[in-house]
């Protein structure tokens, strides 16, 4: 009778603790403790909404100017002010936010998908495939990113502007996107090496656990054992390395805006509004205040969202 009456409240206990919660619903509470990342998420919510209605959002078209309104403050027709050429800032600004945040969340799909199958091969399967791939990307490592997307960016330009007479895919999509392909190929070349070797770091402190031992001791394959026993475990790190890859993404297509070898004008980017802004800091600072603080805000957004991911995902935080 003890022992039936110990098992009783040792059940009702347990009944009282409820179901055990999943990895992901204790990420998302710890998560919603952080109030930094908390109003990070909806600042990006929010840049992410104005880029999607940016054309129902925007005043006026962002390459129409008006001559006779040049280099104007702020007003009521104009709430930030015009540029150089009487263009609306605020539309510019929000359309500039829709190209980088464009670049920045389309180039991190491609990343995940070049940089975590190459992470989980090489960091399963080691041997020479790993000694080869990882040499490479030691070599890359060692290039600095800017200096790698000015030598692409500029042989990419010399490619379109010799090819355009012609009709080639390149020159076509180039037009297509105002500029924007460049920047893909080159935001794909250079930012899925962090993502790789994450996930290798990942896959070399997993496949010798006991639950992937168990797999292959019941006579799993290596395609079943990576994807079913492996896999889960990369997932949350590759989350947070996309939260902080999009600010650095962003980053880099504003640099070479800034550059003059990003997008093709009149397309708005919050680099060449920067680099246009710059020139005109003195008589009309207006100009530069507007893109620099979208640029500032959302790099800060997603900083700090990609801090308090890390801290929610990490099972060894308590708070």
């Amino acid at each position: 009778m003890i022992a039936v009456g110990q098992l009783s409240g040792a059940a009702d206990t347990v009944d009282r603790r409820g179901p055990a919660r999943s990895f992901w619903h204790d990420a998302w509470g710890r998560l919603r403790l952080n109030k930094a990342a908390m109003i990070s998420l909806v600042v990006v919510a929010l840049l992410a909404l104005l880029a999607i209605f940016a054309p129902l959002l925007a005043p006026y078209h962002y390459a129409d100017g008006d001559l006779l309104h040049t280099s104007q403050g702020p007003n009521r027709q104009h709430w930030l002010g015009t540029d150089e050429v009487g263009r609306d800032i605020l539309s510019r600004l929000l359309y500039g936010g829709r190209v980088s945040l464009t670049v920045a969340v389309a180039a991190q799909f491609v990343i995940i998908l070049i940089g975590v199958p190459i992470g989980l091969i090489t960091g399963y399967f080691g041997g020479w495939v790993d000694l080869v791939v990882m040499r490479i990307v030691d070599a890359l490592y060692a290039l600095p990113n800017l200096l790698i997307a000015i030598l692409l960016m500029s042989v990419l330009r010399g490619n379109i502007s010799q090819s355009q007479q012609g009709s080639s895919l390149l020159v076509r999509l180039d037009d297509w996107s105002s500029g924007l392909v460049g920047i893909f190929i080159v935001l794909c070349l250079t930012q899925w090496l962090t993502v790789a070797r994450l996930v290798r770091a990942q896959v070399l402190s997993v496949k010798e656990r006991e639950h992937v031992e168990a797999a292959r001791a019941i006579g799993a394959g290596p395609g079943r054992i990576v994807m079913t026993h492996v896999f889960p475990h990369v997932l949350a790190p590759v989350i947070i390395a996309v939260a902080f890859g999009v600010p650095g993404a962003i980053l880099l297509e504003a640099s070479l805006s800034f550059l003059g070898i990003g997008v093709n004008p009149p397309t708005p980017s919050w680099g060449l509004m920067i680099s246009s802004g710059i020139t005109n800091l003195r008589s009309h600072p207006h100009m530069l205040v507007s893109p620099a603080l979208a640029l500032g805000v959302t790099l800060l957004a997603f900083t700090f969202l990609g801090d308090g991911l890390r801290d929610a995902m990490d099972p060894h935080m308590k708070r």
